[in-house]
């Protein structure tokens, strides 16, 4: 497996371009199924979790073809199989949404449940219960859904018991194509869902309420293709904005949204950074002889505090002065990379939901282990400012959503590089 080695004290300066979000393009491929016309993606990341998408959407008869540096062109024509099996869907969580669109489109469907998860059990059960709301019936058999839609799929009012990413959006994959109306009560109102509903509008679909929690869908008989631009990664551009903030400098992220990351942005001036919207992202500068100030987060669904940029930030909180307080209302068991920032120095306690953080004067780089994906980049974040070389193992799960990051950062001015693991050099 590879590593990532930082030696830290580095200022970063300089411009980083936002790649297109990993959340957003695994489920516009899904989108892919739902019609017989090509399907054109640009501002597409390269990430090993769009490559595992690509290598289950070729299994159906899709045609998936990259080009260039961004663009994806998806074709199904024709569906040749509507069977996912273990070993590709185990290797994505989020790949077990093509449920809904080959169940939409063919009227069955056969897909593997998804593996165990390291933060927290995340089930599919609402995922099921949205498709039997609009007429699937699914039976479990040896670890397999397999759904079946003998009259079609019929609009449904269908109220989720809590906000749910995952269910909203696989709702909405299904939805499209059934006979009716469908309303979806408590959606959630993330960005990368209304970039799905968007883009789905364009393929022909009939989504209203887009941006808010409850979304109309009036089924149409079949979707055309068309050509879509991903939504800029709000993660990446969080996580390079603290980034920016904990190694000190000036940072200019292009080619993103600020207002994607406003409630980031506002812990993160409160901490005594300062960040500037320009006309294509934001600005991002702090002097580094100027300690920070301790801040309280609690995460919320969007747009309140990203779950998933609750370890960068924790990271940025090790060096501020005072005591801050992190609540983790998302995900259980979401605090693993605290015991490996404390291998750096950080001082940190957890109870249940909440980290404290107590801020020290200084870091210092040891060899450290990464849990997952954004566990990976609190590291590389408490890295940068560590004294002495850190270095960051297991750093697939960083692959799966950071697109070129020892590139992006070195741009910049960070001293880091990737040492291959033994699998790499045979």
């Amino acid at each position: 497996m590879d590593s990532i080695a930082i030696v830290g004290g580095a200022r970063l300066y300089g411009d980083s371009p936002v790649s297109g979000a990993k959340n957003s393009a695994i489920k516009l491929m899904a989108a892919a199924i739902l019609t017989d016309q090509p399907l054109t993606l640009t501002n597409m990341p390269r990430l090993a979790d769009t490559r595992f998408l690509g290598q289950l959407l070729r299994a159906f008869g899709i045609r998936v073809d990259e080009l260039g540096a961004d663009t994806t062109v998806l074709h199904a024509a024709e569906l040749t199989s509507t069977f996912a099996p273990y070993d590709l869907v185990r290797q994505m969580r989020a790949s077990f949404n093509v449920l809904g669109p080959l169940l939409a489109r063919t009227g069955e469907a056969r897909v593997s449940l998804p593996g165990g998860c390291t933060i927290g059990a995340r089930p599919v059960d609402l995922h099921l219960k949205a498709l039997q709301a609009l007429g699937a019936e699914i039976t479990l058999e040896e670890g397999y859904v397999h759904a079946v839609a003998p009259h079609g799929l019929k609009g449904a009012r269908i109220d989720f018991p809590f906000v749910s990413v995952g269910a909203t959006e696989h709702a909405l994959l299904a939805a499209v194509l059934a006979d009716g109306v469908t309303v979806l009560r408590r959606a959630a109102c993330e960005p990368e869902i209304g970039d799905l509903a968007l883009c789905l509008n364009a393929m022909g679909a009939r989504i209203e309420g887009i941006g808010t929690n409850t979304l109309t869908i009036t089924g149409v008989r079949a979707l055309s293709g068309t050509q879509w631009s991903v939504i800029p990664d709000r993660i990446e551009m969080g996580s390079y904005a603290v980034a920016a903030a904990m190694a000190g400098g000036e940072v200019r992220l292009t080619r993103s949204r600020p207002e994607l990351i406003a409630a980031l942005t506002d812990r993160m001036v409160a901490a005594g950074v300062e960040v500037s919207p320009t006309s294509d992202g934001v600005v991002v500068r702090r002097d580094p002889l100027v300690r920070l100030r301790a801040v309280d987060v609690t995460t919320e669904v969007y747009p309140g505090f990203a779950t998933d940029l609750q370890a960068q930030f924790m990271a940025l909180m090790t060096l501020a002065e005072g005591e801050s307080v992190v609540h983790e209302t998302i995900f259980e068991n979401r605090f693993m990379h605290a015991p490996e920032l404390a291998r750096l120095g950080a001082e940190i306690s957890v109870h249940g939901g909440e980290a404290q953080v107590r801020g020290v004067e200084r870091l210092v780089g040891a060899p450290v282990m990464a849990t997952d994906l954004r566990a990976s980049m609190s590291l590389i974040i408490a890295g940068l400012a560590a004294e002495g070389e850190t270095i960051v193992s297991r750093v697939y799960h960083l692959d799966r959503g950071f697109e070129h990051l020892e590139a992006k950062l070195a741009a910049c001015g960070a001293q880091v590089r990737r040492i291959r693991g033994e699998a790499d050099e045979h």
